[in-house]
């Protein structure tokens, strides 16, 4: 009986256990129906604003300015010598690395012991040189005096001749008498010859003195400049560079001992590319004087002089492009040769561009601009010159246009953006939005920041301040909710 009783409930058990699952698989499937029967939610889409940063598109005149790189240089730099070799006797206390000297300064002397004592030679033979000249000369008087007195005596023994033959012919005279008196004439006619030999080697020997006198007086001038060549002196005003001497070093003839370096005539050597140089050209082809800012800009300081260009280069030199402009500097104060310097050319006016930051450019060369209802549209333009991260471009449609400063990718004709003028996004920043909170989520707040365990101490306090003012900046407000949300 037992037995049957406990069949019975365990068929019971069995039967409302499979009643209970028919019925919850029935539910399930009515669920599943009306879920399938029903349509799907579809958020309404919303059109996204992008924000942006505009600037008004106003056409003016402005001078472009040229920014290059060039090298500060001396017009005037000279390479101070060794004449004459021999042993530094004194040295001018400016000679050294940086001293300033004057024009006609004596810089140093070399031992002229050597250079003396040929200049000492040099003026004896001068003086025995003259000696001869004045021998010559009176050796030449001399012949001329002997070369009349010949020239007389061969009169008389002429005449003598004649004397003698008038008294032949009268029948007075003897034949021995005027045989003798031609021998006679003969031998005045024989001292006359030699007289003009003689007068003939005098006048020689008066151009041979004279020659001798030249060159003794060209040696004299010789050793006279070597000895001058062991004082050097400063030809200008200047600065010395690169000095590496001592006193009593041994110097070897032109050796290169300083640089004297004109620090008042200083010019920047600067190289353009062929488009650059050709908006530097006049109407005539020829290079405008146009002026020139140099600066070596340093951490905190700049060292600037101001000029104007005054040439360009003869040729542009093996593997080089472009072309080499030099500009002459005025008061180039702190300035040196070799300073590697930034330098701004300003160009002739240009008419009717607006200045743009470069970001504001594609490269097809055309800007986004706000039209109508808010939305972007493409407006293409004109690239004058690149100034840094600004650009003049030439396009009369942009006139009060809004140009879109920077463009990302996210960017395009018909998207619609917030306009963000200068000025506007200052404000905005300087002047948080702020909310008033009630009691309860004032509380709520405050127990929240309590209890974060994350955020720092002196952060906890500055938050806990700001709750209790009367009014609560709205976005530490936003930030605070979603994360209590999350």
């Amino acid at each position: 009986m037992r037995f049957l009783v406990r069949s019975l409930s365990g068929l019971f058990l069995l039967s409302l256990t499979l009643g209970l699952l028919a019925y919850a698989g029935y539910l399930i499937n009515g669920a599943v129906q009306d879920r399938l029967s029903q349509e799907p939610f579809i958020p309404q889409a919303r059109e996204r604003t992008f924000a942006v940063n505009v600037v008004t598109a106003e056409p003016q005149t402005l001078r472009p300015v040229l920014t290059v790189f060039g090298e500060i240089r001396s017009q005037r730099t000279l390479d101070i010598r060794a004449s004459a070799s021999g042993t530094v006797v004194e040295l001018a206390p400016e000679f050294r690395e940086g001293g300033q000297v004057r024009q006609g300064q004596v810089l140093l002397r070399i031992n002229p012991t050597q250079a003396q004592a040929a200049l000492d030679r040099a003026e004896a033979d001068l003086a025995d040189a003259r000696s001869e000249v004045r021998d010559a000369e009176r050796g030449l008087g001399i012949a001329q005096d002997t070369l009349v007195a010949a020239r007389d005596q061969e009169d008389l023994r002429t005449r003598a001749l004649d004397r003698q033959n008038q008294l032949v012919e009268r029948g007075l005279g003897s034949p021995v008498a005027v045989e003798t008196a031609e021998l006679a004439s003969a031998a005045a006619r024989q001292s006359v010859l030699s007289s003009r030999s003689a007068l003939a080697q005098a006048e020689a020997r008066i151009d041979s003195a004279a020659t001798a006198l030249s060159r003794a007086q060209i040696a004299q001038r010789e050793a006279q400049r070597d000895l001058d060549d062991t004082v050097i002196r400063a030809g200008f005003d200047g600065t010395l560079s690169g000095v590496t001497l001592v006193q009593g070093r041994l110097l070897a003839a032109n050796e290169v001992l300083a640089q004297l370096v004109d620090p008042e005539a200083l010019e920047v050597a600067f190289r353009v590319s062929t488009t650059q140089y050709a908006r530097l050209l006049d109407e005539t082809g020829r290079l405008m004087g146009l002026p020139v800012e140099v600066a070596l800009e340093t951490l905190g300081a700049a060292l600037t002089a101001e000029g104007q260009i005054s040439r360009d280069s003869a040729a542009v030199g093996e593997g080089q492009t472009g072309r080499l402009i030099l500009a002459t500097l005025e008061k180039a104060r702190g300035l040196k040769p070799g300073d590697f310097v930034t330098v701004r050319i300003e160009e002739e006016p240009v008419e009717q561009v607006v200045r743009l930051p470069a970001t504001a450019l594609d490269a097809a060369g055309t800007v986004l601009v706000v039209g109508e209802d808010q939305r972007l549209e493409v407006q293409p333009v004109t690239l004058e010159r690149r100034q840094g991260d600004t650009i003049l471009v030439r396009a009369p449609e942009l006139h009060g246009l809004d140009v879109v400063a920077q463009r990302t990718p996210l960017l395009g004709a018909g998207i619609l953006v917030r306009p963000n003028r200068p000025g506007t996004a200052e404000a905005e920043t300087t002047e948080p939005a702020l909310v008033e909170l009630s009691a309860e989520q004032r509380q709520r707040l405050m127990a929240f920041v309590e209890a974060n365990s994350v955020l720092p101490a002196e952060v906890k306090t500055r938050m806990l301040g700001q709750l209790e003012q009367a009014k609560v900046p709205a976005e530490m407000v936003q930030r605070l909710e979603s994360r209590m949300g999350g």
